[in-house]
């Protein structure tokens, strides 16, 4: 009797000591709850860019101190869900969506201004950007699916604070997300593991994003197994629901007239059943918050401000049962500090560990990760370090997590992963420019470019051209550290080009100059926007004249020193909409085969800055030529053509001193380039004012060409294309079709 007495006591004990668990207030822990309160479960949909309607709720609640107890999540609900399980609060949440260039993060390409310096030299040169892989005998393209390698670095960045987490129980809010598996075609819900890869696993959507191996499983978009994750919510213990519906609705028939239009009705239908059987299960507790998204479609991204605010409307609606939810303005505030103690920061990275499919990057990733070991990671420098070496173009995914080994320390595990049609890449470039006099320049170029020859990045570069101005070339790039990027370059090449032969101010025919040239730089990148590079070149070859007046054929051979300065921090190098770039260099020539030295120095500069959809480009270029004889064609400097005098004849002015500043105004119209795949198109308008000149004492602004032009661009998947006209000061006009690079 006693014996049993004992165990009952027992067992009260327990159950007692487990109630007052579980129904102690905020204390500590942001996931146990008050006494009488009801344990609030949010349940957020998929549905793509229409996803961004529950960060709107969840500044609601915030507003309004509703606390949250669990979410669950499903593809764009669960990024969304994740992040406010993470800690962070609706309006940092915004934040943080508003700064993400959302075309950027559908492709894997790195935005310009995050390309290393080389890539974006390399980006001026070739039209075509997306590069044609090398593999054996074999062209290979991109596979078409993206890594999502932005939007994985964002959430990284984000997420970071509470990375040691990897039981989302233990989150400051607790959280579930929803994923499919792919083989099975079974639901999968993440509860467990790594924050980032969870919520990337549930946004995978076929064909747009690669799906995520997570432990062994090959998972995407969850939106096909359980868009609306409610049964999940419940089984996590709640006792009301908010439940977010942003997915798909059912299009009217007028909508269903194109194959993209029938394609996402066929997804809606199959979607909506289960939605709606879900929906049905609800009590008169639960709401249902019902954003009014219209016409946005699941890529909508660009419009995700406003998706935000049809969210917060959404919520207003049914302001009162939320309002009925909160909590007082102390134990909110209470609510609020546990969960943002939780964001405790990272611990002090004590080793990095590269993954096995990951060894052929283990050099790079000591050299330039191995300063965090030992001290806490600063986000924004991982961030920084991660963009360098991804920046380099020759990877398709870089990605760590924060992993903690038996022994209880924390450290960095990095996987990255090669571009899938790489190392050796093939790219292609294109100019014409007609003016529709019968004056037409047409080249046609390609580069084989072979990477990684090393463990520090050399390459092996390797250049042909062929129509008015033949060239063939090669260098070979070699790195000499993964940090301070110092490194030498020798190069040679064979090229001709044609400058005009001016007498009395007027082209009368042209010279034609052939050279073969080969030499040896020295340089170091400055970061990614930059490079300083000094080299010895030797120059031997002749001009003649090719068509025009009848002048004596002249030989050179010299040697050059030079030293270049180049800054480049543009957006695009087609349509720049901001940035700078500058190139400076001078030049001094030995004095070889009888040829008097000559020194030149050149500088090109631009800016551009954009209100909404406006772009102006202030450019200015500009060459000096000292000493060497006034008939050195070679050193002569070219002028006229689209934006270089847009009223005179392409490359009918010459000498050797020149200058020509220009201010371009661009405005972008309709709608293209708004969504992933769109071209975009400008209307715009330039003037220039510039000249050659035979001596600088010649130099003044009376003397100086004024011209303007009027032109419609395109920036096509080839390169920019330009329709235009100019207008010179003399009274002569020039119409242009202009394939190419113009600034």
């Amino acid at each position: 009797m006693r014996k049993a007495t004992i165990v009952v006591l027992a067992a009260l004990l327990f159950v007692s000591a487990t109630a007052g668990a579980q129904d102690s207030s905020v204390d500590g822990d942001a996931n146990r709850v008050a006494p009488g309160r009801p344990r609030v479960g949010l349940v957020l949909s998929g549905g793509g860019a229409r996803g961004a309607a529950h960060i709107g709720v969840l500044k609601m609640l915030d507003q309004l101190h509703v606390p949250v107890d669990v979410i669950a999540g499903t593809s764009m609900g669960a990024v969304v869900g994740g992040l406010y399980a993470s800690g962070l609060s609706g309006e940092q949440i915004e934040r943080a969506m508003a700064s993400l260039d959302w075309q950027a993060a559908f492709r894997d390409r790195p935005p310009r201004t995050e390309l290393d310096y080389r890539r974006k030299e390399e980006d001026r040169q070739f039209l075509v950007n997306l590069p044609v892989g090398l593999q054996g005998r074999r062209l290979v393209i991109p596979k078409g699916l993206v890594q999502g390698q932005m939007l994985t670095e964002t959430l990284r960045q984000l997420t970071l604070p509470v990375a040691r987490i990897t039981d989302f129980d233990a989150l400051p809010t607790r959280f579930r997300a929803v994923a499919t598996n792919l083989e099975t075609g079974g639901k999968r819900i993440i509860g467990d593991g790594d924050l980032t890869t969870a919520m990337r696993a549930s946004m995978s959507v076929p064909g747009l994003f690669a799906p995520v191996d997570y432990r062994g499983e090959l998972l995407v978009d969850g939106g096909l197994a359980d868009n609306l994750p409610i049964d999940v919510a419940r089984s996590m213990g709640v006792d009301i629901l908010i439940v977010v519906d942003a997915g798909f609705p059912l299009q009217p028939r007028k909508s269903l007239n194109s194959l993209p239009g029938i394609t996402n009705q066929m997804l809606s239908i199959l979607l909506r059943k289960d939605i709606d059987r879900d929906l049905a299960t609800l009590g008169p507790r639960d709401i249902v918050v019902s954003p009014q998204l219209g016409d946005f479609s699941s890529y909508d991204f660009p419009e995700t401000m406003k998706i935000v605010h049809a969210g917060v409307t959404a919520a207003e609606a049914v302001e009162p049962r939320l309002a009925a939810l909160a909590l007082s303005e102390v134990d909110y505030a209470h609510y609020q500090q546990v969960r943002s103690n939780a964001r405790s920061g990272p611990p002090p990275v004590e080793f990095l560990r590269v993954e096995p499919d990951s060894k052929s990057y283990q050099r790079p990733i000591d050299d330039m990760f191995g300063q965090f070991v030992g001290q806490p990671v600063d986000a924004d420098a991982l961030k920084a370090q991660v963009g360098a070496l991804y920046g380099r173009g020759d990877l398709e995914m870089l990605d760590y997590r924060l992993v903690q080994d038996p022994l209880g320390g924390f450290g960095l595990d990095f996987t990255a992963r090669r571009n899938s049609w790489g190392p050796n890449y093939l790219r292609f470039g294109i100019s014409l420019q007609d003016d529709f006099k019968g004056q037409t320049s047409f080249n046609a170029a390609g580069r084989l470019d072979f990477t990684e020859l090393n463990s520090l990045g050399a390459e092996s570069v390797w250049d042909l051209q062929v129509g008015t101005s033949p060239l063939l070339a090669t260098e070979l790039y070699l790195p000499l550290s993964n940090v301070t990027r110092y490194f030498i370059a020798p190069h040679a090449q064979v090229e001709a080009h044609d400058v005009a032969q001016i007498v009395n101010d007027r082209q009368v025919g042209q010279f034609r100059v052939s050279s073969v040239d080969y030499g040896l730089d020295f340089g170091r990148e400055l970061s990614n926007w930059g490079e300083l590079r000094v080299g010895a070149l030797n120059s031997h070859g002749s001009s003649h004249v090719d068509l025009g007046v009848s002048a004596p054929a002249s030989t050179f051979n010299v040697t050059e020193y030079f030293m270049r300065f180049g800054y480049d921090s543009l957006n695009s190098v087609n349509f720049p909409r901001s940035g700078v770039a500058l190139t400076a260099q001078v030049s001094v020539e030995g004095n070889g085969g009888g040829e008097q030295g000559t020194d030149l120095f050149t500088l090109d500069w631009r800016a551009a800055h954009s209100w909404a959809r406006n772009t102006v480009v202030a450019w200015l270029t500009a060459g000096s030529t000292i000493g060497g004889s006034e008939s050195n064609v070679r050193t002569f400097f070219p002028l006229g053509g689209f934006l270089n005098l847009s009223g005179v004849a392409a490359e009918s002015l010459a000498g050797p001193q020149y200058a020509i500043g220009r201010l371009i105004y661009l405005r972008k119209v309709g709608n293209g380039g708004e969504g992933i795949l769109d071209v975009p198109a400008y209307v715009g308008t330039s003037f220039e004012a510039g000249n050659v000149w035979t001596a600088r004492r010649d130099i003044s602004l009376g003397s100086t060409h004024k011209d303007l032009s009027l032109f419609f661009g395109a920036d096509t998947y080839i390169g920019p294309a330009y329709l235009a006209v100019g207008y010179d000061d003399s009274g002569s006009t020039a119409f242009y079709l202009f394939l190419g690079r113009s600034f």
